[in-house]
């Protein structure tokens, strides 16, 4: 199958080099280009596309505007190209929270230093969120100005996902559920780890504990270190725990949630009730793939805290973290995934639940009060 691409950019070079890029791989095909948002919505009624890509500031009609006028009118997947830069970030996650499924820096060497990988990176991804343009699930999660989610608050877009990243045509899924019985475990922290979609599904779990959440909270988000700052800002708006990007040596405290910053990597180390966050350079020697990486977090968590930890893996491209969820499962932890439906990829849930790691499935919308109802 071909996919068809619609490219949103006021600048005429930059479309036409991510149309060279995207009509060379053989799944891709550009049907047309649009100079700004009001652009892109008239041809995305003529010319149907299965994914748009989109720049964030155009002229006329913005990025962000152009993606919540998308999804109200006719929704696509989109994927949106942003400045590695603080605006950059909250322009992004602004688009995110609208309705886009994910994003790249628009400058091709911030995505790779080899030009070759960064048009392959930039293949895949539109490749594989053209996959999820079948089966919208829910209305877009709108913009949120308090700190709590009214009673009729929507809920996040999610789009249905594929193998494509798994080599597996026909993969085992766990049956999905929507509550469970307190197992009656001790716990003492919550480990998060999360890639493409996370953004949405966290903020839906985060925005749902209580201020007097008994245990620290630790994030990992494959993101630029220059979006996880922002990212954190954000969170610790609309919730009522505090959310913060983690610094070294910080003292994880009950009720605080610490978020992994980009581009480096983030181990938990202490003994007894003193655990502290230590923030390491990422070492290119380490050939790891992912800055923060959840293997490196999860695996740290594991030495931390041994079976005390309930460990969650949701949506995201490729398998980081199964490796570290076998740690933490091998040392007791509880560990669960979420769910096939939910995910806008079904890549790093699916590598927990393949491996017999996972022992829960479950709903987006449910993992919030899963949660509460297991820690409590």
């Amino acid at each position: 199958m071909v996919f068809k691409v619609l490219v949103v950019d006021d600048s005429t070079f930059y479309r036409r080099r991510v149309r060279e890029i995207l009509d060379d791989d053989r799944e891709l095909e550009v049907i047309g280009e649009a100079r700004n948002g009001q652009d892109a919505l008239d041809k995305i009624d003529t010319l149907l596309p299965d994914v748009v890509t989109m720049d964030v500031e155009m002229p006329v009609m913005d990025g962000i505007s152009a993606v919540k006028a998308i999804m109200e009118k006719r929704p696509v997947p989109i994927l949106m190209f942003s400045s590695l830069t603080h605006h950059g970030a909250q322009a992004t996650l602004d688009a995110l929270e609208a309705g886009a499924l994910d994003f790249l820096p628009k400058k091709f060497e911030d995505i790779a230093q080899d030009r070759k990988d960064a048009a392959r990176l930039l293949c895949t991804k539109v490749r594989l969120i053209a996959r999820r343009g079948v089966g919208i699930k829910r209305p877009v999660l709108k913009r949120i100005e308090s700190r709590k989610f009214p009673d009729n608050a929507p809920k996040p877009a999610f789009f249905k996902s594929s193998n494509l990243l798994t080599g597996r045509k026909d993969a085992t899924r766990q049956p999905t559920v929507s509550s469970i019985k307190a197992s009656g475990k001790r716990y003492k922290c919550l480990a998060i780890g999360a890639s493409t979609g996370g953004p949405v599904a966290l903020q839906k779990i985060l925005v749902a504990l209580p201020s007097d959440f008994p245990y620290p909270i630790v994030l990992v988000q494959h993101m630029p270190g220059t979006f996880t700052n922002a990212f954190a800002q954000r969170l610790n708006s609309h919730c009522n725990i505090a959310v913060k990007e983690a610094e070294h040596g910080d003292i994880l405290k009950p009720g605080c949630a610490y978020l992994a910053p980009g581009g480096k990597q983030m181990l938990i180390e202490g003994s007894g009730s003193h655990k502290k966050v230590v923030i390491t350079d990422a070492n290119p020697s380490d050939k790891i793939n992912y800055k923060p990486s959840v293997d490196l977090t999860f695996g740290s968590l594991a030495k931390a805290y041994g079976g005390d930890l309930l460990g969650i893996i949701l949506t995201g491209m490729g398998a980081d973290g199964r490796e570290g969820c076998r740690l933490m499962k091998d040392n007791g932890a509880t560990i669960w995934a979420q769910d096939h439906d939910s995910c806008v990829v079904y890549g790093m849930p699916q590598a927990v639940a393949v491996a017999n790691i996972s022992v829960n499935s479950i709903d987006i919308d449910d993992m919030s009060s899963c949660i509460l109802t297991e820690m409590k």
